[in-house]
């Protein structure tokens, strides 16, 4: 049996605050979630994503901590077109969320930015530079 990729969690120190994140960057995350301890949502192609609370976590592993430092793993979120980098870019600063990466024309061919999720982890916005719309995808793994 080969086994696939289902599910990304993320964990979460508010989880409120994090599912408003990632509405904005087009999660259907289901209404009335924000209070739960645990919530997935269904991603285009059937890959799921799901939030959890560290209270949860640390419920079945008792030795978890929160990490100290930064992670090494990343989401990355394709935009319609570099304008579209922008505009998510401005709306989540203007939303309050600390941008990392003011977005900028990325030497591989991407419009390119960071912005820091609720707890801190890079999330990644890019769209093919000098295209009205998505092209070649190809660029770094790591947001951060």
């Amino acid at each position: 049996m080969t086994p696939r990729l289902d599910m990304i969690g993320i964990v979460v120190s508010d989880m409120a605050a994090s599912l408003a994140f990632y509405r904005r960057l087009g999660i259907d995350v289901p209404a009335g979630a924000d209070s739960q301890p645990h919530v997935e949502a269904t991603l285009p192609g059937g890959l799921r994503i799901g939030w959890d609370t560290e209270e949860v976590i640390r419920s079945f592993d008792r030795s978890w901590t929160r990490p100290a430092s930064d992670g090494r793993v990343g989401l990355a979120f394709l935009c319609d077109s570099p304008a579209g980098v922008d505009s998510l870019y401005a709306e989540l600063t203007d939303a309050g969320h600390t941008g990392h990466l003011e977005p900028w024309d990325a030497f591989w061919g991407q419009r390119y930015a960071v912005v820091l999720d609720p707890d801190g982890s890079g999330v990644s916005l890019f769209a093919a530079a000098g295209a009205a719309g998505a092209g070649d995808t190809a660029g770094p793994a790591d947001p951060a």
